[in-house]
């Protein structure tokens, strides 16, 4: 029933080293692109709103506001 020694200093270091880790990898997703890539990103995502309020009913107004 003898389990392995485990200094707890290291093993929270190296714990902090993997969550270090993983979070980097998640910032070079999010932050590690070309400019070339973040305007075409920009320019899809202008041109699907477009398209998007394209699509939308123009409601006429409401004309309970004028009591005649």
């Amino acid at each position: 029933m003898t389990g392995d020694v485990v200094n707890l200093r290291q093993f929270r270091k190296q714990k902090a080293r993997t969550e270090k880790d993983k979070t980097a990898d998640q910032n070079r997703i999010s932050f590690g692109r070309t400019k070339a890539e973040k305007q075409l990103t920009r320019a899809l995502n202008d041109k699907a709103g477009k398209a998007l309020d394209q699509g939308k009913r123009e409601t006429p107004p409401d004309d309970s506001d004028h009591k005649t």
